[in-house]
């Protein structure tokens, strides 16, 4: 089987006009693209390099793009919709596509439906409010208690944050607003901050063969109490335990979190532990990074695996849920 791949690498895109210094966080390094080439060799299919949307869009001007099935974790730019930009060309080309489809990715990279929907399915998440770029701050959060957490509504996990997105006060508040507005000119959400250990939960399957990884504890910045791979270079320290009952509650929340937002294949969401020692949800991540050194390369190390074929399992079941019937 042809399997085309679809990604956004760093360098393969020039800097947009205004577009923020983290514009492309989010983009994967070229061992990302050779990890998912290895897996899918191990499982003797054929890697076809696709590209990002714009490369994608040009190959389908040509004609067909050949390829029997797709995997896609293209970030893709610009728009609140960037992440669904490839899996709806690929379902206008008839091709079958690995990992969550346009809705569900649009819907997650919106940070306020999200915990709205994730709400509804009875997981815990931080009360919060959406502040638009011509709001007033400081009365949109009036039934809110500080400390908060500002983000933008419409990027990455990592995205728009700093030190300073965790604001003490009215005046922290308003002068990170106009920083995030002015950077990202789209609404932001403020929210509760939780002040815990934070966690990080890998779901592979979907539907009812959805089923979490091993969860994995982040660093947090002793200033700040934001996690520090949102920070970017900074020590970080660790507390907290976890327990028989965490565990279970945090895999219990990353697969109904995964559910409710109909995610396929693979997702990875983030949590922080509230006052009750419960888990409360953050966000979530349905393209999350299959770099070397990120989240499922570390659950394949601490399993004895090699990444590989780690990776391969996870697209394994993937082609196995498209049916996609062999050539010939």
């Amino acid at each position: 089987m042809r399997v085309g791949l679809c990604y956004d690498r760093f360098g393969d895109t020039p800097r947009p006009a205004g577009a923020p210094p983290d514009w492309d966080a989010e983009y994967e390094p070229e061992e990302t693209v050779v990890a998912l080439e290895d897996a899918l060799r191990l499982l003797d299919h054929t890697p076809v390099r696709l590209g990002n949307a714009r490369a994608l869009l040009a190959a389908l001007a040509r004609g067909p793009l050949g390829v029997d099935a797709a995997v896609t974790i293209a970030e893709s730019y610009g728009s609140r919709n960037r992440e669904a930009h490839v899996p709806v060309l690929l379902e206008l080309a008839g091709v079958p596509c690995i990992g969550s489809d346009a809705l569900s990715l649009s819907l997650s990279l919106d940070k306020h439906v999200t915990k709205v929907v994730v709400a509804e399915a009875g997981v815990a998440v931080p009360a919060g409010v959406v502040i638009p770029p011509d709001a007033d701050a400081e009365a949109a959060v009036r039934d809110l208690a500080f400390p908060l957490m500002v983000k933008p509504r419409y990027e990455g996990t990592a995205k728009g944050i700093a030190p300073s997105s965790r604001c003490a006060g009215p005046a922290e508040l308003l002068a990170e607003a106009r920083r995030q507005h002015r950077l990202y000119g789209q609404d932001l959400v403020a929210e509760a901050f939780v002040d815990g250990a934070e966690w990080t939960v890998g779901v592979v399957g979907t539907g009812a063969s959805a089923r979490a990884l091993p969860a994995l504890q982040r660093a947090v910045d002793p200033a700040s109490g934001i996690g520090t791979h949102a920070l970017g270079d900074i020590d970080g320290e660790v507390a907290g335990a976890l327990t028989p009952d965490l565990d279970a509650a945090l895999a219990d929340a990353a697969v109904a979190a995964h559910r409710a937002l109909d995610c396929r294949d693979f997702s990875r969401s983030d949590f922080r532990v509230g006052p009750d020692g419960g888990p409360v949800f953050v966000e979530i991540n349905p393209l999350p990074t299959f770099a070397p050194d990120g989240t499922f390369a570390i659950l394949a190390e601490l399993d004895g695996r090699p990444y590989p074929e780690f990776l391969a399992e996870v697209l394994a079941a993937a082609l196995a849920r498209l049916a996609v019937p062999e050539p010939g």
